[in-house]
């Protein structure tokens, strides 16, 4: 039976996430910690580590990024929203602010690239909820992230790394909006 840490940046959504994981129909057990909490304070060994969306900036979201160093390498985790910037920052890039806020918002994404990890089964473009003011910016993207999803302006909607397990989606799978979030979410625990 899988492990899954869930990383809460106390957000709303968190619990919608949580509801996601136990529909999806892979077995597993479920540890939720706040993003303050400091990584000696762990409970011991997971096999994933999910991060939730969350208010503001990576770097103003309690011991986030800390937390992220400490599973960096050791063990697959997927970003949502606000974990999925902290991902991006902790591999290299950086991020940029909208320009317009897409806060509830219902908009296409586009798959950029053949990944069958997270999108396995997905069509090509579907509709998914964004809830953000900030995203990856795609200039200086460091190499060994991928982008695997864009909006039709060609902001990121989801990276991943090319040696390691990580996977990152701006848009929220968890939200009524998002087509196909469930599979989001069973494809990234089924995956090794």
């Amino acid at each position: 039976m899988l492990k899954v840490l869930l990383i809460d940046n106390y957000d709303s959504f968190t619990y919608n996430l949580v509801q996601l994981l136990r529909e999806c129909g892979v077995e597993h057990t479920l540890t939720i910690v706040p993003n303050d909490i400091s990584p000696e304070n762990l409970p011991k060994h997971f096999d994933k580590v999910l991060i939730s969306p969350g208010p503001g900036l990576p770097t103003e979201s309690g011991k986030l990024m800390e937390l992220i160093a400490f599973f960096a390498g050791n063990v697959p985790m997927l970003g949502v929203c606000l974990g999925h910037q902290a991902l991006a920052l902790h591999l290299g890039a950086k991020l940029k602010q909208l320009k317009n806020c897409m806060h509830g918002m219902k908009k296409l994404v586009y798959l950029t690239s053949d990944d069958e990890t997270l999108f396995r089964g997905s069509k090509k473009s579907f509709p998914c909820g964004r809830y953000h003011s900030w995203v990856v910016d795609k200039e200086g993207l460091p190499e060994d992230l991928i982008v695997i999803a864009a909006d039709k302006e060609g902001e990121i909607m989801a990276i991943k790394h090319r040696y390691l397990s990580v996977f990152g989606v701006q848009f929220h799978p968890e939200s009524y909006m998002t087509q196909g979030g469930e599979k989001i979410i069973r494809n990234w625990l089924l995956q090794k």
